[in-house]
């Protein structure tokens, strides 16, 4: 695949330029090694008051090791290969790549405060205010202001939790205690347990922790029975949990996983997802970039346009990681639902659109096949669902 080949290629220079800079610190400090002990001599011989003749013959010295070191032809063989490797991934990417990519999108027309709001959303649930802040200010949007201070609330929860202080995300979670139970969310009892474990661990007492479990732990209790009880045993290896059965709750990826789930809890309350969808579509888009460039060339030769078409020749793989199902889009007809074309259920349980139920059916009372079972069913028997 092209793109491992560039990776490998980028490899090889990160490779070479480490070699490069370790080898020239490793120079440099013959350099200084070298000199410091020249300066040592001629300080030594400043104290027994010999004379200056002497100081030429240490110089004369210095200066044969500088000339057997040959520092520049030591340094020359390293950044040679430097060049090379880079010299190949340059070259790579010009074969790659094309420089004209304007041929691999359709001209769509667009607001340009939409993208201008999206690239500012983009820079604030990155937490690069200062720069958000900026490009707010030279694009004369101000829609941005609102978003910049909800994700602010939320970095300044991330950044206390990476120094151990869940104090900002247990007050978040409470405030928000009745909107995580709906989303399914067991962030708020995870963030308790952490804290229970921290208090057992972190000098406080048996007594402690088990204050803040009756506290803040018992209305879980009857729905997280077990996950509790393990807990309640960590008192009993209060002093040594980490060589107990329970040392996992010790384990840092909890914090790490808390974190990924906060953020992603937060970014929902707030109707946002947790990626940055202009990230989302600049990766998906650099993935599916080279099968663009070359469907242009190849439709160029049959002398046809690929942007007048309604639905691509050739599917463009962009991972898995990039397949979403926000829309329904029925597998029949291929069409995206809408208010006149909804998704519809059949008794089966197989969801077509309404268009492909009326065409299969040809009529309201007609039974017709499912086209992934064997099962029949009449239109009238389907149900509409709501998206």
């Amino acid at each position: 695949m092209e793109l491992d080949s560039l990776r490998e290629a980028f490899d090889r220079v990160i490779e070479k330029r480490a070699s490069s800079s370790a080898k020239a610190w490793e120079v440099i400090d013959q350099i200084v090694n070298e000199v410091e002990q020249a300066i040592t001599k001629i300080q030594m011989m400043n104290t027994d008051s010999m004379g200056s003749a002497d100081h030429s013959s240490i110089l004369a010295e210095l200066k044969a090791k500088l000339n057997e070191l040959a520092p520049l032809n030591q340094l020359e063989g390293c950044q040679k290969e430097l060049n090379v490797a880079l010299s190949k991934y340059l070259k790579l990417l010009e074969k790659s790549f094309s420089p004209d990519i304007s041929k691999a999108y359709r001209n769509v027309d667009f607001e340009a405060s939409t993208i201008n709001s999206i690239i500012a959303n983009h820079f604030y649930r990155q937490g690069l205010f200062d720069l958000g802040d900026l490009f707010v200010s030279e694009c004369g949007e101000s829609d941005g202001a609102h978003l910049k201070l909800q994700f602010q609330e939320m970095y300044s929860i991330l950044e206390a939790m990476q120094v151990r202080n869940l104090q900002p995300a247990l007050s978040w979670a409470a405030k928000n205690h009745h909107q995580l139970l709906q989303n399914g969310s067991t962030l708020e009892l995870n963030l308790h347990q952490l804290q229970f474990v921290e208090i057992l661990t972190k000098g406080g007492s048996r007594d402690e922790a088990l204050k803040y479990a009756r506290t803040h732990l018992v209305p879980f209790a009857c729905t997280f029975k077990a996950e509790i009880q393990k807990l309640m045993a960590c008192l009993l290896w209060a002093d040594k949990l980490d060589q107990s059965p329970y040392a996992e709750f010790m384990s840092s990826t909890h914090w790490e996983k808390l974190a990924e789930e906060l953020t992603h809890q937060f970014c929902s309350l707030l109707g946002q997802s947790s990626e940055s969808p202009l990230g989302v579509a600049i990766s998906a888009g650099f993935q599916g970039l080279p099968t663009l460039l070359k469907l242009t060339t190849v439709m160029a030769a049959k002398k046809q346009e690929w942007q007048a078409m309604k639905q691509l020749p050739v599917p463009i793989d962009i991972g898995p990681e990039f397949h979403y199902h926000s829309v329904f889009v029925c597998p029949v007809l291929r069409d995206q639902a809408s208010d006149e074309n909804p998704p519809m259920l059949m008794p089966c349980g197989h969801v077509l659109s309404k268009q492909s139920i009326m065409k299969l059916s040809k009529s309201s009372s007609r039974p017709f096949k499912c086209p992934y079972c064997p099962s029949e069913a009449v239109a009238s028997q389907c149900k509409q669902l709501h998206f």
